[in-house]
């Protein structure tokens, strides 16, 4: 059974005539009766009943012209959509997004998305930027947000530059300082996303500084238990500036002496083309 099959077997169901039906796809009536002929010779059973001027159809002919009518209309359907993702009409925007830059910059810009383009749905993928880097590597994702940087493989296009802050609780030593240096960071008992996040590499970065080797008091990739527990005195923690709102009163966040900057971009492979719908969203975000 194929979709010519039903194709031909719904045309003489609806047309009550092998002749019309033909005419009416354009096909020999003889092909059109072999394929009929050999469908019922596949299912061992009548389709229609033959009569001088007409035909119709049998128990087993209704049943199976209920799911012919349901299958065709899926694969005109299946068409449909597919000419629409070739013609960039529709899609699905896939793409890794780290927790910080996914909770605070990307709502808003995935609402305006949507709104400029309906038919086209979304897929995030949350993951540290080191994660998204890996996996858009190994073909498991094709674009995600990564840390701006040179690469040999990778074409990164950059749409947000960030200060990386010390987060301490109102009450903490550092509350009152202006600035914090990697090293005041080594020596303070840390709250930390899991590996995978880049905030893991500036730890690595001021222990390898320092030559001491930091203290991790909680692992976490919840931004609001990594809030709550800074702010209950468990331990510091580093965040994008935009991540601590000032009404915040509990947090306090210090820029780093001398500043670290994040820029983010969306990274893809070199060379290989984006799907329409995310070349459309990559567009939308850096113009």
């Amino acid at each position: 059974m194929d979709v010519k099959q039903l194709r031909y077997f719904q045309m003489v169901a609806d047309q009550e005539s092998f002749t019309r039906a033909a005419s009416s796809l354009h096909v020999a009536q003889p092909a059109i009766s072999r394929s009929i002929k050999l469908l019922e010779d596949e299912l061992g059973m009548h389709l229609f009943i033959r009569e001088k001027r007409r035909v119709h159809l049998t128990a087993a002919g209704h049943i199976l012209k209920r799911h012919a009518d349901i299958i065709l209309a899926q694969v005109q359907k299946a068409k449909r959509e597919l000419i629409e993702v070739r013609e960039g009409i529709r899609g699905t925007v896939q793409i890794g997004i780290p927790s910080m830059a996914g909770s605070y910059y990307f709502p808003e810009k995935l609402a305006q998305f949507k709104r400029r383009h309906p038919a086209f749905s979304i897929e995030l993928v949350e993951a540290g930027t080191t994660d998204i880097e890996e996996a858009i590597l190994a073909g498991d994702l094709e674009m995600g947000t990564v840390v701006t940087r040179d690469h040999a493989e990778l074409e990164i296009h950059p749409f947000l530059k960030e200060p990386l802050m010390m987060v301490v609780s109102r009450d903490h030593a550092f509350a009152s300082r202006s600035t914090v240096t990697l090293q005041d960071l080594a020596q303070e008992p840390l709250i930390l996303f899991k590996e995978g996040y880049y905030q893991r590499r500036v730890i690595e970065d001021a222990g390898e500084l320092t030559g001491i080797t930091p203290e991790i008091a909680f692992e976490t990739n919840q931004i609001s238990m990594a809030k709550s527990l800074t702010a209950r005195g468990f331990g510091i923690t580093v965040f994008l500036n935009m991540v601590v709102r000032p009404y915040e009163e509990e947090l306090t966040a210090i820029p780093f002496e001398p500043p670290i900057e994040l820029t983010l971009g969306i990274a893809h492979t070199k060379n290989t083309p984006l799907s329409h719908a995310n070349a459309a969203f990559l567009r939308f975000l850096t113009t």
